[in-house]
């Protein structure tokens, strides 16, 4: 159904988008959506390593015995 989107297919989008949002407030969405994007990506970094997977768990347990 969208096999790839093409040179005039994304102009047409980022044009769309343009329209909508309006030239002023675009460069401020993306920003925020840039920022909101750099917390989700630090809290799900800082979730993943801090809290130990049960495999890591089981090769733990297995190794002290």
């Amino acid at each position: 159904m969208f096999k790839s989107f093409g040179a005039p297919e994304i102009l047409i989008i980022v044009l769309v988008i343009a329209l909508l949002f309006g030239a002023k407030r675009l460069p401020d969405a993306a920003r925020g959506l840039g920022r909101s994007l750099r917390i989700f990506k630090a809290e799900t970094k800082g979730l993943t390593d801090s809290e130990p997977t049960p495999e890591d768990a089981a090769v733990k347990k297995s190794t002290d015995e």
